[in-house]
């Protein structure tokens, strides 16, 4: 069994729960507010638009803004795009680095079916 497998079942719940009732179409921000609806529903906790600082020499240089960070552990990235490209996972990993977390959902909602990917951390 794969470490927060359980969680991340649960969001992936969610936002199929969301991807059937809008289908694809929408704005990012439209996916964002009704996944923190499902979210809520599930009974998971959650961040959203939580700003991270990311360092260099020890000195803020500058922040992230994560979509989400559910339960404390998984950051969940929200796209609306027509595919995923491998930007995508490295920004999904820039910011597992940036949290100390270890695991990762991407989410585009663009497509017919959901599309999910997990995204680990490489250390």
């Amino acid at each position: 069994m794969l470490e927060h497998e359980a969680l991340t079942k649960r969001i992936i719940g969610a936002a199929i729960a969301v991807h059937r009732q809008l289908g694809p179409g929408f704005l990012e921000s439209i996916y964002e507010v009704a996944l923190s609806i499902e979210l809520r529903k599930q009974g998971l906790r959650f961040d959203r638009q939580r700003r991270v600082p990311i360092f260099y020499d020890d000195i803020e240089i500058g922040f992230h803004r994560l979509d989400y960070l559910v339960e404390g552990e998984i950051v969940v990235e929200l796209k609306a795009i027509k595919s995923l490209e491998d930007v995508h996972f490295a920004i999904v990993r820039s910011y597992l680095k940036a949290t100390g977390r270890k695991h990762g959902l991407l989410l585009n909602f663009a497509t017919p079916t959901l599309d999910i990917k997990r995204v680990l951390s490489p250390e």
